[in-house]
Formats: C-alpha cells, structure tokens, sequence
C-alpha cells in the first residue's frame, strides 16, 4: 500500500525565489548601500576638511604711493579633494542605481500581489504602504539628485587649478565652506531613505505572502467541503438462519439420547 504524505502549513506556503526581496541577495545589497552610503559621507568630510582655501597678497606699492592690485594664491592643488568628491559621487551613483535596479527586478519578477485582489481600495494598510513607498521613493531620489548635484559642483570648482596653482592670480574661485558637508548628509540621508523604501517593500511583500497562504487555506477548505462525502459500496454476504440451526442441533441431541436409552 503506497505510503501517503500528510499537507502541512510549509506545503501551503509559496516558495520564495533567489530575486525576491526577503533573500539573502536582497539583504546583502541593502547592507551594501548602507555601508556604501557612510563610506560617501566620510569622503565628503575628508574633501571638505582638504579642500583648497585662497590666500590674499598684495603686490606692493605703486610709483603714486598708492597699493598695488591683490593676487590670490591657493592653499594646495586639489587633488585630494577632488579624487575624494569623485569618489564619493561614483560611488552613491553606482549603488543607488544596483540597488533600485535590483529592487525593480525582484518586483517585477515577483507573482502579483493578492493585495490587489483581496484587499479592498479603501483599505487603510494598502494605502499606508502605498504612501509610504511612494514618500521614501521621491525623497530618496531628490536627496541622491541634490547630493550629486553639490558633488559635482565641487569637482568643476576643485579640477580648475590642478595646474600653476601656486602662481599668483587676480581671482580665485573656491567652494564655500560646507558644500562637501551638505554633500555627505545628503548621501547619508539618501541611503536611509533607501533602506527604508526596501522595508517597506519587504513588509508588502510579507502582507503579500501571508494572504496568498490564507487564500490557499480558504480554497483547500472550501473544496473539501463542497464535495459530497462518497458512501462506501456495501455487498450483501449470505448467511444461513442461526434459529434454524440451533433448532436442528437440539432435534439431533434429542434423537441421540433416545437411542442410547433404547439400548439399555
């Protein structure tokens, strides 16, 4: 007799491909980005702490004994600075853009939500999360598109006098104080945004999951249920009348006892 496996509740449940968001890929990028995002912000303050500062000279006194025209002279090259805001630019580009790619391909290639089928359109969690998804997503990328845009700032200002920056000059052009820090909280402030886009993500998807089981469940019940129980076939077996025999084996007993009493 074949052996029969019993359905558990590990049965019901989908099974979880590699791309969905709950997977180990899914979390290793996440902890990427976030590591990726402070690695930005601590570039952003070393550029910020090295970068070029201009120093007034004058050039002596005229013939009229009046001052002479001012020249500036830059504190350094600027390359620190400058290979730090680089970096820090290339780097909250790439892993905004693997991030968001990767987060795209596993909900595009997820099964569709049975949020929009068995919630309702008025449902106060479907719209919570819907707000919330669509919050974090502007406001990470208003945040990556401001921070981008003071990095490159940084780098035009910062790549002008990589050459004769020690000759002296009738103007100089610096940033001002604080760009590469407003450059760094902005990078750090989208990579939490980001991290927080993703969990919300990951908490519909787990909505997601558990109505799917639910549904199953309801299915599995109703099906059993709505069929017929089926009657088990009963076959008649013949059988003699136990009275009938009972009373054959006393007329015998009868006719036994009379003949051996006739004997004697």
């Amino acid at each position: 007799m074949p052996k029969t496996k019993a359905v558990t509740h590990a049965d019901l449940s989908p099974s979880r491909p590699r791309s969905a968001l709950s997977s180990k890929t899914g979390l290793f990028l996440m902890v990427l980005t976030i590591l990726c995002g402070l690695l930005c912000f601590i570039l952003c303050l070393i550029a910020e702490a090295t970068r070029s500062r201009v120093t007034w000279l004058s050039s002596g006194t005229n013939e009229d004994g009046k001052e002479g025209k001012y020249e500036c002279i830059y504190s350094g090259s600027g390359k620190t600075p400058l290979l730090s805001a680089a970096s820090a630019f290339l780097g909250l580009a790439i892993i905004m853009v693997v991030e968001h790619g990767y987060m795209l391909y596993a909900i595009t290639n997820s099964p569709p939500s049975v949020l929009l089928t068995w919630e309702p359109h008025d449902s106060a969690s479907a719209k919570s999360l819907k707000w919330h998804a669509a919050i974090f997503f502007v406001a990470t990328w208003i945040c990556f598109a401001v921070g981008e845009i003071l990095l490159l700032i940084g780098l035009c200002v910062e790549s002008g006098y990589l050459k004769n920056w020690a000759r002296p000059k009738l103007s100089c052009l610096v940033i001002r104080e604080g760009v590469f820090s407003a450059a760094g909280v902005f990078a750090l402030t989208t990579v939490s945004l980001a991290a927080g886009l993703y969990l919300t993500a990951l908490r519909a998807q787990r909505i997601s999951q558990d109505q799917e089981i639910v549904r199953r469940e309801v299915i599995a019940a109703a099906v059993l249920y709505a069929s017929p129980p089926i009657s088990p076939h009963l076959t008649t077996i013949p059988r003699e009348n136990p009275i009938f025999r009972e009373n054959q084996n006393e007329q015998s007993s009868v006719l036994v006892l009379q003949a051996a009493l006739s004997k004697h």
